[in-house]
């Protein structure tokens, strides 16, 4: 039994564009988890200039545990992007999810200390690009070229 079933890429008819965005965001979410998991204080200090004097242990800590969850997702996204296309939809949907409740939380819900992270402005440029990349990864290119190929 092999680890990973053959690739699905044929079955895929959304926008190569789509699929290449999902790849990019797993890039820049595995990243930031490696950083989050192996560098000292999980860039809490050091990128996200968050104070530790105070319970910086517990702060590094849940740095580390999200940076795993970070690199997990982000690994998934790259292998659908990659290999199973079919489900880029799905993935961008669920990265459209993910990146909505991060503006939530880092602006409206639970931003009232007025200090805003970098990740914090970097998902106000996300958002509108995944929609536009979930609309790409639904439109099907095969039917449209067929239809384009009838009128002529």
């Amino acid at each position: 039994m092999r680890l990973l079933p053959p690739t699905t890429n044929d079955a895929y008819s959304g926008s190569p564009l789509a699929a290449g965005f999902l790849a990019l965001v797993g890039l820049l979410t595995v990243v930031p988890g490696c950083i989050h998991t192996f560098l000292a204080d999980g860039g809490a200090g050091v990128i996200a200039g968050l104070d530790l004097s105070q319970n910086g242990a517990l702060v590094v800590a849940l740095f580390a545990w999200a940076g795993a969850t970070q690199i997990a997702f982000g690994l998934a996204l790259l292998l659908v992007a990659l290999r199973y296309r079919p489900l880029v939809p799905a993935m961008l949907a669920l990265v459209l999810l993910e990146r909505t409740l991060h503006a939530l939380n880092g602006w409206v819900l639970k931003g009232g200390s007025g200090h805003h992270p970098p990740e914090h402005y970097a998902v106000l440029v996300a958002l509108p690009l995944g929609a536009i990349a979930l609309a790409l990864s639904l439109q099907d290119r095969r039917r449209a070229g067929a239809r384009a190929t009838l009128r002529t």
